[in-house]
């Protein structure tokens, strides 16, 4: 995280195209993200909760606890990995300003809630799946704004 240290990351020959990389491929994983969860785990509340508790009208088994544990540990480890990385970034290019604090803490907040509602929904009371449903989708918008400013801020800000 050398760009933590940089003064002026604009004028970094080295670690500009670096965060530019970075922001960019974050950017694809938000996206495909998004459509892998809606093809295979689903993304409406519907859908999610015939993955965790099965359908029996569509002949789906339920998600076995052990399945549904590495999952939640798989999103748990790209979630923290993502949004440490990126809000550094944001926190950095936009010098920590109220904005930028509140974009962050709303995407920390989302993610947060997105994971715990997941883990409520499937071991508390299925209710919870609406809350992941929509806190996961506020995230992801939030982490896909967040990528596209920091992109903007970098390549095209006449200054920071």
């Amino acid at each position: 995280m050398r760009f933590t240290l940089v003064k002026d990351i604009k004028k970094d020959k080295v670690m500009r195209p670096v965060l530019g990389a970075l922001l960019f491929f974050a950017l694809l994983y938000l996206i495909a993200d998004i459509l892998v969860k809606q093809s295979s785990f689903g993304i409406t509340p519907t859908a999610i909760s015939a993955t965790l508790f099965g359908d029996e009208e569509q002949f789906l088994e339920a998600l076995s606890q052990a399945s549904f544990l590495e999952f939640w540990h798989t999103e748990i480890f790209f979630s923290m990995m993502l949004l440490f990385t990126m809000s550094a970034v944001y926190l950095r290019l936009y010098e920590a300003s109220k904005k930028a604090m509140l974009l962050v803490h709303l995407l920390f907040i989302s993610a947060l809630l997105a994971l715990f509602a997941l883990f409520l929904a499937y071991f508390i009371h299925p209710a919870f799946v609406n809350v992941y449903s929509f806190s996961f989708m506020v995230w992801h918008l939030n982490a896909i704004i967040v990528s596209i400013l920091a992109l903007q801020r970098l390549y095209f800000a006449t200054s920071i």
